[in-house]
């Protein structure tokens, strides 16, 4: 198994610590530190598995398959867990989900009829906006045990609270929006793949 395919398979293992952190420490001062830490390394192996696998022409059937795969398995575990730590509502977090089953569904019946689904934009900076609400929303439960260091993400900025706290929210929206438009986009570009079977 070459690195880039290992860099992707630790990013679930890494979701699934994330998982553990999150609903078996939540009583803890430290669980969103970690999970925190947690969600950012597994994030960096998405950006290094696709880099490296580029670089190195180290491309495989295996990686085209998963890297997807355990970047929305990653994302959705946590915006699903924020839910039931009531840091997100579930509303949001159906948006986010069914986006992703729907396009992964997509994927599977192009790849039914061997056709290859070119990668959006949106879908980029979709997959952007994510990683940076969870990792706000994380740092926005975790900072204020930060000791001198959470004093940068105390300050108010254009309102009353913690910047960090409005930026958490702004981020969540922002996420959802891209996440829905971006959707959108791919199903209406790929329609003929779905309305054949109609």
């Amino acid at each position: 198994m070459n690195l880039p395919n290992k860099l992707t398979l630790s990013r679930m293992v890494l979701t699934l610590a994330f998982l553990i952190v999150i609903f078996s420490f939540s009583g803890t001062t430290w669980f969103a530190t970690v999970g925190l830490v947690i969600f950012s390394i597994a994030s960096l192996t998405d950006y290094f598995d696709g880099k490296i696998a580029r670089e190195r022409k180290l491309i495989t059937s295996f990686g085209i398959l998963m890297d997807p795969l355990a970047d929305k398995v990653l994302v959705c575990s946590a915006f699903i867990s924020f839910v039931e730590l009531t840091w997100m509502p579930a509303w949001m977090v159906v948006v986010v989900v069914a986006r992703e089953l729907t396009i992964t569904g997509l994927r599977l019946l192009a790849a039914s009829k061997n056709v290859v689904m070119a990668a959006e934009r949106y879908g980029k900076h979709k997959t952007v906006s994510q990683i940076v609400a969870v990792i706000a929303i994380l740092v926005f439960h975790a900072h204020t045990h930060w000791g001198p260091v959470g004093q940068i993400f105390s300050f108010s900025i254009l309102r009353e609270g913690p910047w960090v706290g409005w930026f958490s929210e702004l981020a969540k929206w922002v996420a959802v929006i891209l996440t829905f438009y971006s959707g959108s986009v791919y199903l209406w570009k790929n329609r003929e793949l779905f309305l054949k079977d109609m």
